[in-house]
């Protein structure tokens, strides 16, 4: 299973919907990055996603996007695909 990594805040619901999403799919461990707690990560999640809003997650070197694309890839299906192929 693909390495995930989730760009996140301690008080966002779309993060823990994300989390319990993948936990469905079977993702036991998520490197989680508070920008919340560390504001030079936002920084960086901006520069490196294009984007200021989290969740921001990764599957491997597969930028999902946030909650509502990773809610469409499961919708689709590709969501367990693209776990498995990482």
């Amino acid at each position: 299973m693909g390495k995930v990594l989730m760009y996140c805040t301690g008080v966002c619901p779309y993060c823990v919907r994300a989390e319990r999403l993948l936990h469905a799919r079977g993702v036991e461990e998520i490197e989680k990055i508070r920008v919340d707690l560390q504001p030079e990560l936002r920084m960086a999640m901006m520069e490196k996603t294009g984007r200021r809003t989290v969740p921001q997650i990764y599957i491997g070197a597969y930028h999902v996007g946030g909650y509502d694309e990773l809610a469409a890839l499961e919708h689709s299906g590709e969501l367990a695909m693209l776990l498995e192929s990482d």
